[in-house]
């Protein structure tokens, strides 16, 4: 039986920042790559196709860091 696939929907997900990351909030995954056991997710700002960067996958489970999902403000603000 295949290994079970870790973070399977990653590409294509949409996440908010608690804090801008360059200057920006609203992030899609756009690209994933498996190395050395780990998951790494290519995140690109909705709004600069510019700014890219590469993250540990595992870091946006971490409710304090993001959001899955387009945020507004006051969404941020109450949670």
């Amino acid at each position: 039986m295949a290994k079970k696939q870790k973070f399977p929907h990653l590409v294509g997900s949409k996440w908010t920042a608690q804090h801008k990351v360059q200057g920006w909030r609203h992030f899609q995954v756009v690209n994933r790559k498996n190395q050395d056991g780990w998951v790494f997710a290519e995140l690109v700002a909705a709004c600069d196709p510019q700014v890219r960067f590469w993250l540990n996958a595992k870091l946006l489970k971490n409710s304090q860091l993001w959001t899955a999902g387009w945020q507004t403000l006051d969404e941020i603000a109450r949670s």
